[in-house]
């Protein structure tokens, strides 16, 4: 796969001009004619290799600079947020929001900036924490390759050491940080999965955790003794303006760094691949639970190395979502604050444990193959175990490379019609449809009644 051109006309214009050179002069000090570097500055020629290396060499230039649009998220995260309500009588397609990235980086910039302020702002309510982490979060398509390589380093020592990966941990835990591992009863640890003892030099885990989380929170150990500049300077990187927010961004990339310790990048990729990404196979190699894989699956975006680009997405039996991580998926619908009940994932509440597999189609005509099942938070002692259901989902058009989807139909005619949430959907004459789009003019007949209570002009 050859990667995509390099369009930088703003950023070289922009250059000159702080140099104050003309494009004759420029021109002759890169070597290329100025009617060619007229070119690159109109975005009409991309910036090759030779020149970004002489830009570098004659003017003050880090090439770092030109992925500056990258705060805004690239062409996804821009297309995320106007995908708001707001913009939707604008109708913008990828083509000018790739134009608008090529033609004006750092208006874009601005932008996304001051949308995220706005939206992460709740009325009397303050900032938004959680909002401004999966935002630097998806800013990074939720891959952090710094920790990935240094997660595949230290599995690849473990694993020479010891056959199980759990051992593993606990036996370097005891000798590089000296930490036993102990076991606690219910009674004696009832509120805490994974409490840290210095005193007693003990990494305390809940008996309540099944194998799979017990080696999960080992790693998760590891990585704050092990990873914390590295994950520091991420967050230092991020500048988010809250606390709050900073704390959860770190808390991800901890998570990050010991899923990627349990599925080393390379062994795990080729393991999906092997096996057309069946995830009960997956599951049981790799001794992880749906919600810890489904996660790592969204995080395959090594360059030259890259997975099939997977969403998530987390939700209770009120709807609410409290986990979503689009990845490179470019799953627009999943920044809706409400999902569609036409959508099967919540009829998987009533299937408890068993997969589920559908095809959709939205009003965009975009088609996304989705596969569904229940979790339960582990560890709990009393009161019984919270449940949700995970989802994990990508384009239809790449779904038949998945073991799940053999022998369903992937037809466009058989595809499941959702919306992004009532209050977003416009499709017509919806049978389950709660709300009237925002937005739209409502129509009434006191002569007649129509099968939904809202009716609405197309």
């Amino acid at each position: 796969m050859t990667e995509q051109s390099l369009f930088a006309g703003p950023h070289v214009r922009r250059i000159r001009r702080r140099e104050g050179l003309t494009q004759a002069a420029m021109a002759a000090t890169l070597g290329i004619s100025a009617s060619y570097l007229n070119l690159i500055e109109r975005n009409q020629r991309p910036l090759s290799a030779r020149l970004l290396l002489g830009m570098a060499q004659h003017f003050d230039f880090d090439p770092r600079t030109l992925g500056s649009h990258e705060e805004a998220g690239g062409i996804d995260g821009l297309r995320r947020r106007l995908a708001d309500t707001l913009f939707d009588d604008l109708v913008i397609d990828r083509d000018e929001v790739v134009e608008w990235l090529n033609a004006a980086p750092q208006a874009a910039v601005a932008f996304a900036r001051l949308y995220d302020r706005a939206a992460t702002t709740q009325e009397g309510e303050g900032v938004d924490p959680t909002l401004l982490a999966r935002r630097e979060i998806e800013r990074w398509r939720n891959h952090f390759a710094d920790l990935d390589a240094a997660a595949e380093e230290l599995a690849d020592e473990l694993r020479l050491s010891e056959g199980e990966i759990g051992a593993a941990m606990a036996e370097r835990l005891r000798r590089r940080h000296q930490l036993s591992l102990r076991i606690l009863p219910a009674e004696v640890m009832p509120d805490h999965l994974r409490r840290l003892d210095l005193h007693a030099r003990q990494l305390q885990l809940a008996e309540m955790l099944d194998p799979a989380s017990r080696t999960f929170q080992m790693a998760i150990q590891l990585a704050q003794l092990e990873q914390s500049d590295a994950v520091r300077a991420l967050v230092d990187g991020a500048a988010l303006p809250d606390r709050a927010a900073q704390r959860l961004f770190q808390r991800h990339l901890y998570a990050y760094f010991a899923a990627a310790l349990i599925m080393p990048y390379g062994r795990f990729l080729r393991a999906c691949e092997a096996s057309g990404y069946d995830l009960p196979l997956l599951q049981r190699r790799f001794g992880v639970g749906f919600e810890q894989l489904a996660h790592r699956l969204t995080t395959l975006q090594r360059v030259g190395q890259r997975g099939l680009p997977f969403f998530m997405l987390r939700i209770d039996r009120a709807g609410q979502i409290s986990k979503r991580f689009a990845g490179a998926s470019g799953a627009l619908f999943l920044e809706s604050p409400e999902s569609c009940p036409l959508w099967s994932v919540h009829a998987a509440f009533e299937r408890a444990g068993r997969m589920g597999a559908e095809q959709v189609a939205l009003e965009d005509g975009t088609r996304w193959f989705s596969l569904a099942r229940t979790v339960q938070a582990s560890g709990a002692s009393r009161g019984g175990q919270a449940e949700f259901v995970v989802a994990l989902g990508l384009e239809a058009s790449l779904a038949g490379q998945l073991a799940a989807a053999r022998g369903l139909s992937l037809r466009v005619e058989d595809a499941t019609p959702i919306g992004p949430g009532c209050a977003r959907c416009h499709r017509l004459a919806c049978m389950q449809r709660s709300l009237p789009p925002r937005g739209a003019a409502l129509r009434f007949d006191d002569r007649a009644r129509g099968l939904t209570p809202f009716v609405f002009g197309s």
